[in-house]
C-alpha cells in the first residue's frame, strides 16, 4: 500500500461525466499533496467509469473503485470514509471546483488549532456550465462557539454550511454514526460532529459549489431526497413519510447520547431540540424563536464584490 497519506480525500460519484474532470483536475493540482483520493463509482451508466480509469492510470494517487450495483448515495459516501487511511479526512463532490490552496489551508489550520474537529474555507457557488462565481454563500452557524451545547442549537435553528465536505479528523468521524439516508441526513451528521469539537473556516474562498440541474440538493420532495441516498426508501410501504421524519429526529437523539459531552452539557441539547421540535409544530412559536436568533457574527456574511474566481 505503500507510506500512508497524510490526508484521504474520498469522492463518490454517479454519473458526474459532465464535470467529474474538472473537479479531479482541481484536486489532483493542490498544492498540499500528501493526500490519497479514493474514487467510488456508483455503478455510474455514462462515461464516469473511462473518466476515472484514465485518471488513475496517470496518477498513483488515485484508488478507484467500482461498485458493481447503486449502494445510495449515503453508502458511497460511507464506502469512501471506511477505505481511507489518513488520519484527516475529506469528502469531495464530482461536480465542484476547489482552490489550489484549499488543502493545504485546511491542514495548516488542524495543525495550529488542535481543538479543532473540522475545518473548511468560505464558500461560493458557480454557474454550472461556465464555472463563473454567481454569488458568496453567507455562514451563520455558531460552530466555531467553544459550547457544544450553542453549537448544536445554531445547527437547529440557523441556516447554511456544506460543512460535511470540510476537511475532518478522522478519529472523530469515526466516533459518528456517519451517513443515513432519512431526510435531512447531511445535517445531522455535521451536527454531530459539532458536538465533538469546534470548526474554524479559512477567511478565503477556496471552495466552489457548482449549481446545475443534476444536484442532488435540486430534489422536489423529501421521498426523492430519500431515494437518491438509498434508493430503497422508494418503498412507500416500509418507508412512509412519517418515518422519513422520525428518523431524521431521532438521528439527533442518537448524535447527542454518543457525544462526549458532559450531563449538563447533553441535557442543554436535548432543551434545544425539544424547543426546535416546538417551533416546527407551532408556526407562532417557531416565530418568535426565529426572531430571537443570534446575529450574524463580523466575517459571517462576504461582500459578494470581492469574491475572486480561482483555478
Amino acid at each position: 500500500m505503500g507510506t500512508v497519506p497524510r490526508l484521504s480525500v474520498g469522492l463518490p460519484v454517479y454519473d458526474g461525466e459532465d464535470y467529474l474532470a474538472e473537479a479531479l483536475d482541481a484536486l489532483l493540482d493542490q498544492s498540499f499533496d500528501d493526500f490519497e483520493l479514493i474514487i467510488s463509482d456508483n455503478a455510474s451508466t455514462d462515461g464516469t467509469e473511462d473518466i476515472c480509469r484514465r485518471y488513475a492510470a496517470l496518477d498513483p494517487r488515485i484508488r478507484y473503485v467500482r461498485q458493481s450495483q447503486n449502494i445510495g448515495c449515503a453508502g458511497n459516501h460511507n464506502f469512501v470514509f471506511e477505505q481511507a487511511r489518513g488520519e484527516l479526512f475529506k469528502w469531495a463532490s464530482d461536480d465542484d471546483l476547489y482552490g489550489r490552496d484549499l488543502l493545504r489551508r485546511c491542514v495548516e489550520a488542524l495543525d495550529e488549532h488542535p481543538d479543532v474537529v473540522l475545518v473548511h474555507t468560505w464558500t461560493a457557488m458557480i454557474e454550472g456550465g461556465t464555472g463563473d462565481v454567481a454569488r458568496p454563500v453567507d455562514y451563520s452557524l455558531a460552530t466555531s462557539s467553544s459550547s457544544a451545547a450553542d453549537r448544536f442549537r445554531s445547527m437547529l435553528f440557523d441556516d447554511g454550511g456544506d460543512d460535511d465536505y470540510g476537511v475532518i479528523r478522522a478519529d472523530v468521524l469515526r466516533r459518528t454514526h456517519l451517513y443515513d439516508s432519512y431526510y435531512h441526513a447531511d445535517r445531522t451528521i455535521v451536527a454531530e460532529i459539532a458536538l465533538h469539537g469546534r470548526f474554524h473556516h479559512v477567511p478565503d474562498w477556496l471552495y466552489f459549489r457548482r449549481d446545475h440541474p443534476g444536484r442532488s440538493s435540486r430534489a422536489r420532495s423529501i421521498r426523492a431526497w430519500c431515494v437518491i441516498y438509498d434508493q430503497r426508501r422508494a418503498n412507500r410501504l416500509r418507508h412512509p413519510v412519517g418515518r422519513l421524519l422520525a428518523e431524521y429526529v431521532w438521528g439527533y437523539v442518537a448524535a447527542i447520547r454518543t457525544a462526549p459531552l458532559t450531563a449538563a452539557e447533553r441535557r442543554q441539547c436535548y432543551r434545544h431540540l425539544a424547543a426546535w421540535l416546538a417551533s416546527r409544530a407551532v408556526p407562532e412559536l417557531s416565530r418568535w424563536i426565529q426572531g430571537r436568533r443570534r446575529p450574524v457574527r463580523r466575517g459571517e456574511q462576504h461582500d459578494p464584490g470581492t469574491v475572486q474566481p480561482q483555478a
